[in-house]
């Protein structure tokens, strides 16, 4: 039987992170979600996150934009699954400076020879 692999997830608490994290929970992994502390007010997703300790997920407390956070989430772990928006090269701001450092993050990870693996979702406005 293969090793079952320390898994972290980015964005666990988005529409599509939710469901990748209960997923490499229900695959036998270890699971960390990176969770700011100001979603903890938050009451949809505080009860999220209950669900998440509920089930054994690892709760890593930072955020994506603070370097130092983010680098000490990623050396726990093996794999990294990047689930917020990326690559939004016609955002406008506030939205585009927040992108650009989402960009940023990727690039490091893929200078750095992780392996990875992007889920893209897309959001249409009208």
């Amino acid at each position: 039987m293969a090793a079952k692999s320390k898994i972290l997830v980015l964005g666990g608490t988005s529409y599509i992170g939710k469901f990748i994290v209960m997923a490499s929970v229900e695959a036998g992994h270890s699971t960390f979600a990176l969770v700011r502390e100001s979603t903890l007010s938050h009451p949809q997703k505080s009860k999220l996150i209950q669900s998440f300790k509920s089930f054994g997920v690892t709760l890593l407390y930072g955020d994506v934009n603070n370097h130092e956070s983010l680098v000490k989430a990623i050396k726990q772990v093996d794999v990294l699954i990047f689930t917020l928006d990326v690559d939004h090269n016609r955002a406008v701001e506030p939205s585009a400076s927040f992108f650009d450092k989402i960009v940023k993050i990727k690039r490091a990870i893929e200078a750095e020879g992780i392996p990875y693996t992007y889920l893209v979702k897309y959001r249409m406005l009208c």
